[in-house]
């Protein structure tokens, strides 16, 4: 059966961040994933997995300036991609997680062959120095509608990255809602690429709402998952309709049930 991960960037957003750990816990939620907790100490985070008994998977690389959505394919910004990916390496290290997600940036198309190269380049050192702490590399294809000029696009192009670079540590975070938007076809791709996918999301598609409406049928594609052995988290990066507890309904048959012990 699926395990689900509660995105705390989207969900539980009614509560202030910190409190957001606890009501996850008692939504029925064994883990969390974080985008961008710099505001917040690390042992204050670290203090609330443990209290509730959570299991935290990835944050994401900072976006960088007013404007930017990460640098790691940035041409010119490879020492400010380094400052990033190291505050998030410890932060993760920190707080005990498993993941970070580099984000490749924005980058208008006449750039992308310097882009390739810089993403490459800035990829195979992350992936070393994640690899020392026991660290997975998380890249994910981001559709265009919702980031225009965003570098990674495709399944295909994150795939072909990761077998130039051919570090082990380096995977696929394939998010169901993002590649939707892309290409569909999502079962054959999902299957294709199982190899180097390291992490999973979902979130209805068109509106990025809960995973029980819209284009994209979610009972077949956990079911999909399961049958093929991916033994990971699935994160929920949805905005919810309405209060977020009010929306989970959907994942009660998977095991997210409410509890008051947490």
């Amino acid at each position: 059966m699926p395990r689900f991960a509660a995105n705390l960037g989207y969900l539980f957003t009614e509560r202030p961040f910190i409190e957001r750990f606890g009501a996850a816990a008692r939504a029925g939620f064994d883990a969390v994933e974080l985008q961008f907790p710099y505001d917040h100490a690390p042992s204050a985070v670290k203090a609330e997995l443990e209290r509730h008994h959570l299991t935290v998977l990835g944050l994401n690389t900072a976006h960088g300036r007013p404007g930017e959505f990460g640098l790691g394919a940035v041409p010119g910004r490879e020492k400010d991609f380094a400052v990033l990916f190291k505050q998030a390496l410890d932060y993760i290290v920190a707080i005990g997680g498993s993941a970070v997600h580099c984000l490749a940036g924005i980058v208008p198309p006449e750039q992308h062959p310097a882009a390739e190269a810089t993403f490459l380049a800035n990829l195979t050192r992350a992936a070393d120095a994640a690899d020392k702490a026991g660290i997975t590399i998380l890249i994910e294809p981001i559709n265009p509608r919702d980031r225009p000029d965003y570098f990674l696009n495709r399944v295909r192009h994150a795939a072909e990255i990761i077998g130039k670079i051919g570090a082990p540590n380096i995977r696929i975070q394939f998010d169901f809602y993002h590649a939707q938007i892309v290409r569909g076809d999502l079962m054959v791709r999902f299957e294709k690429n199982l190899p180097v996918i390291g992490h999973v999301q979902v979130a209805s598609v068109p509106n990025r709402h809960e995973p029980d409406e819209g284009e994209v049928n979610y009972p077949a594609i956990l079911a999909m998952i399961d049958r093929l052995g991916y033994d990971g988290w699935v994160g929920c990066e949805y905005r919810p309709r309405g209060r977020t507890e009010d929306g989970l309904g959907w994942a009660l048959p998977y095991g997210v049930v409410p509890r008051d012990d947490a």
